[in-house]
């Protein structure tokens, strides 16, 4: 069964983070990103799921982390089988703004290229290893300004991941498979598109045989999606995952803004599926999104108990 051209690129990507309120203050008081769903990790409702992106939430510009300060969870260890560093992608020409503004949110920042590119590397306040890449080819527009930052200096969305693996041949040999191509290499890192290609349909493959396999935990990537257009091409890469390479791959995930399958490749990393559909607006408009507390219909009765132990936080 062939399954190229199913995968359209990165749907999105999801941490696990800290404290609640830093979280929120960095990636939208900072980056400039908005908060377009507040709801709860379905498989922890002690625990927030915040989703950051566009205006709109669109597939490849979200970022969502889990909060899980006070929940007894350690602090994670990046390593081999993990996602290794997130890239969000801004316009051309304005890394020194970027710079600048980090630096004035007293983030400390790193200036240095890849694949010929100029990128900032950083870290959130929980240690996650993140930077802003220049992309002049990205059209995605950007559908939301931040006090300080304009559209025309706003993050499109995400760029790539760079996935961080111990026997990275087998991997890039999996990924090609799955719907990626070899774009580029560049000493240790090997670049990987699908779909059209470009920001947001992209996965960077970092070769390293002697790291430490990761550690999950605060401060790590949970998992990176991958956006399908149905759930029909869920299914057939699901066929496909287990017939052909004996991986275990869960049930369908009603996530209620998309519906999704799990399983971890070849190189340890958790890959997610998601459908593109329905997106955040099932449950509010357009200019309310993100401003209340939402819940899947199974969790409503529940709603006094769920909010009472969540870790509060104060938006501004």
């Amino acid at each position: 069964m062939d399954i190229k051209g199913l995968i359209k690129g990165i749907h999105h990507v999801t941490a696990t983070v800290n404290d609640a309120q830093e979280d929120y203050d960095f990636y939208t008081k900072t980056l400039g990103l908005r908060l377009v769903k507040e709801t709860v990790n379905f498989d922890n409702e002690k625990v927030y799921h915040f989703y950051y992106g566009n205006e709109i939430g669109s597939p490849s510009t979200i970022f969502t982390t889990f909060p899980y300060k006070g929940q007894g969870v350690r602090q994670g260890t990046i390593g081999s089988g993990q996602v290794y560093q997130t890239s969000f992608s801004i316009p051309e020409g304005t890394l020194s703004f970027w710079k600048k503004r980090l630096q004035d949110h007293g983030v400390t920042a790193t200036e240095t290229q890849r694949f010929g590119q100029p990128v900032l590397e950083f870290e959130d306040p929980s240690g996650l290893r993140l930077d802003l890449m220049e992309a002049g080819a990205d059209d995605r527009e950007p559908l939301w300004a931040y006090r300080e930052v304009s559209k025309a200096q706003a993050i499109r969305g995400m760029h790539n991941v760079t996935l961080l693996i111990q026997d990275a041949p087998t991997t890039i040999r999996f990924l090609e498979i799955f719907g990626y191509r070899t774009v580029q290499t560049d000493g240790e890192l090997t670049l990987l598109e699908s779909g059209t290609g470009g920001p947001g349909n992209s996965l960077i493959v970092r070769a390293a045989p002697a790291a430490e396999p990761g550690i999950n935990g605060i401060g790590t990537v949970h998992h990176v999606a991958h956006r399908v257009a149905q759930l029909e091409d869920s299914m057939k890469i699901k066929e496909k995952m287990e017939k052909e390479f004996g991986l275990k791959v869960t049930r369908v995930m009603d996530r209620k803004y998309f519906q999704s399958i799990y399983f971890r490749i070849p190189g340890g990393v958790l890959f997610e599926v998601a459908t593109e559909g329905p997106g955040f607006m099932v449950d509010e408009s357009r200019e309310e999104l993100g401003t209340a507390l939402k819940l899947p219909a199974w969790q409503e009765p529940n709603r006094d108990r769920i909010e009472a132990n969540l870790l509060k936080y104060i938006r501004n």
